[in-house]
C-alpha cells in the first residue's frame, strides 16, 4: 500500500509539476508575440502621431510663408520708392539724376512755351507767366513718369516671358541631379534678359554668406509681381518644410504658362474696345483738321476768345476723363 501511494504522489508531483512548466515553456511565445505585437501597435500609433505633428507643422510653415509673401505683396503694391521705381522699369540710372532730368525736361518746356508765345495769365495785375510756369512744371513731372511707365509695362512683360523658361530650366536640372543652386547658376548663365542677370544677382548674394530663402527673396523686391511671388513661396516653402521640389516647380511653370496665355487671351478681347477707344479719341482732332483745311477760319474764335479757350479746356477735360474710364474697363488684374 505504501509503494502505491508513493507511486500516486509521484504521478500527482510530475503532473503538477508539467503543468507548472508547459505555460512557461510553450505559451511564452505567444506571450512575447502578443508583447511584440502590442509594441508595434505603439510605433505604429507613435509614427502616425509624428507624421500627423509633420504634417500639421508643414501645414503652419506654408501658411505662414504665404501669410508673409501676401503680406509683402500688399506693401509693394502701395507705395514703391522712386529708386524702385526705376529699377522695374529696366533703368540703372540713380534716384537724383531721374529727378534732375525732370526739372531739365520742365525748365525746356517752359522756355518752349516763352518761344512759342503761348497764352499768359494776369496775377494781380502783373503780367506773369503762370501758364507757361505751371505748364512747364506739370509736363516736367508727367512726360517722365508716363515714358517710365511704359518702360516698366515693356520690362515687366520680357520678364514674365522668360520667367517660366527659366523656371522649366531649373525643374530639368533639379532632376537631371543638380542641386538647386546649380540650376540657378544654369539660368543666370544661359537665360536671357532681364531673368539673367536677376538670378545673377541671387547667387551673388549667396556667396556673400546669405541663406537661399533669402536671396530668392530679393527677386520679389526687385520685381514685385504675382508671378515672382509665387516662384518665391515655391522656394521658401520646399526649403522649410521639404518636398519635391521638381514637380513643385514643374507646376508652378504649368501655371505661370496659363496665366500668360489668360493675358493673351485677355489683350485679344479688349482689342475692339482698345481700336474703339483710338477712333473715337481721334475723331475730334481729325475734323478739327479737316474743317481748318476745308474752312481756315471757322474754328479760330476757339484759340483766340476767351470763351473759345474755356470750351476748349472744357473738351480737353471730358476727353480725357472718357480716355480714362475707356482705359480702365480694359484693365484686368489676375
Amino acid at each position: 500500500m505504501s509503494v502505491l501511494v508513493y507511486v500516486l504522489l509521484a504521478i500527482v508531483g510530475v503532473g503538477a509539476l508539467g503543468f507548472a512548466l508547459v505555460p512557461a515553456v510553450f505559451g511564452s511565445s505567444r506571450a512575447d508575440k502578443r508583447i511584440k505585437a502590442l509594441q508595434g501597435d505603439i510605433q505604429a500609433n507613435r509614427r502616425t502621431a509624428d507624421a500627423a505633428r509633420t504634417r500639421d507643422d508643414r501645414r503652419k510653415q506654408i501658411q505662414q510663408t504665404l501669410r508673409v509673401q501676401n503680406e509683402a505683396l500688399g506693401r509693394a503694391k502701395r507705395r514703391v520708392p522712386l529708386q524702385d521705381q526705376i529699377y522695374q522699369a529696366g533703368m540703372k540710372i540713380k534716384a537724383r539724376d531721374w529727378v534732375r532730368n525732370q526739372i531739365i525736361v520742365g525748365v525746356v518746356i517752359t522756355v518752349l512755351c516763352f518761344v512759342l508765345q503761348l497764352p499768359t495769365m494776369d496775377l494781380a495785375g502783373l503780367p506773369l507767366p503762370v501758364f507757361h510756369l505751371v505748364f512747364g512744371a506739370a509736363a516736367g513731372y508727367l512726360l517722365p513718369k508716363f515714358w517710365m511707365g511704359r518702360r516698366k509695362k515693356k520690362h515687366v512683360n520680357a520678364y514674365l516671358d522668360e520667367l517660366p523658361n527659366a523656371v522649366e530650366a531649373i525643374v530639368r536640372g533639379v532632376k537631371s541631379g543638380l542641386p538647386l543652386n546649380d540650376s540657378m547658376r544654369l539660368v543666370a548663365k544661359e537665360a536671357k534678359e532681364p531673368i539673367k542677370t536677376e538670378f545673377q544677382k541671387v547667387l551673388d548674394q549667396q556667396s556673400l554668406g546669405k541663406s537661399t530663402t533669402e536671396a530668392v527673396t530679393l527677386l520679389f523686391e526687385r520685381m514685385p509681381v504675382p508671378e515672382v511671388n509665387f516662384f518665391v513661396v515655391v522656394i521658401t516653402v520646399q526649403q522649410q518644410a521639404g518636398g519635391n521640389l521638381s514637380e513643385a516647380l514643374g507646376n508652378l511653370s504649368r501655371v505661370l504658362r496659363n496665366r500668360k496665355k489668360m493675358k493673351q487671351k485677355i489683350k485679344a478681347m479688349s482689342s475692339e474696345a482698345k481700336a474703339s477707344a483710338g477712333i473715337i479719341g481721334s475723331l475730334p482732332f481729325i475734323v478739327a483738321i479737316l474743317v481748318s483745311l476745308t474752312t481756315p477760319t471757322y474754328l479760330l474764335p476757339l484759340f483766340t476768345t476767351t470763351i473759345g479757350l474755356i470750351w476748349l479746356g472744357i473738351a480737353g477735360v471730358l476727353m480725357f476723363i472718357g480716355g480714362f474710364i475707356m482705359n480702365r474697363m480694359i484693365q484686368f488684374d489676375f
